[in-house]
């Protein structure tokens, strides 16, 4: 057993990540969306017993949030507490959805076109309460080696153009 197992793992700390998707969870209409996407969810007759519409809808939403492939889901299933928890999979006993599972939910969700109705109804509740859910890209803000130069195809000085300084090196 492990300690991530007994809850003894998790941390209490509100992180960015965490505050976001506190938020998601209060705003984003869940129900309704379950309704839409279990019309569409594959059912398993075979095999292991399939996971929640829900859990499934979350963890797409938390693929395109944080840019996410499914192998990527999957290790961060495995790895980030937090993603298990607003998945819905916090017991110990709880198994987590391999890459196939992930990627035959998406299927049909892509094969339906239902990503847009699901980005409508989301984008209107968004709308409704004056917020606004952007994409971003995180960036290392390392300063770098470049070209000393400063002038343009012209030979000028690009006025755009101006130095930084690192340590004691500009």
């Amino acid at each position: 057993m492990k300690q991530t197992s007994l809850g003894l793992g998790n941390s209490a700390k509100r992180t960015r990540k965490r505050e976001f998707l506190a938020e998601m969870e209060r705003v984003v209409p869940w129900a309704p969306l379950v309704e839409l996407v279990a019309l569409f969810a594959p059912e398993r007759r075979r095999g292991r017993p399939p996971f929640s519409v829900d859990t499934m809808l979350r963890i797409h939403f938390m693929q395109q949030w944080f840019t996410l492939s499914d192998p990527a889901m999957e290790a961060a299933l495995h790895d980030v507490p937090l993603f298990r928890e607003f998945a819905g999979l916090v017991g110990w006993i709880d198994r987590l959805p391999y890459e196939p599972t992930i990627l035959r939910f998406r299927h049909p969700l892509e094969k339906h076109r239902l990503a847009e109705q699901i980005l409508a109804i989301v984008n209107d509740m968004l709308i409704g309460r004056d917020l606004l859910l952007k994409a971003g890209t995180v960036v290392d803000a390392t300063l770098i080696a470049a070209p000393s130069s400063t002038k343009n195809a012209s030979g000028e000085r690009d006025p755009e153009m101006h130095q930084s300084k690192k340590g004691n090196q500009w």
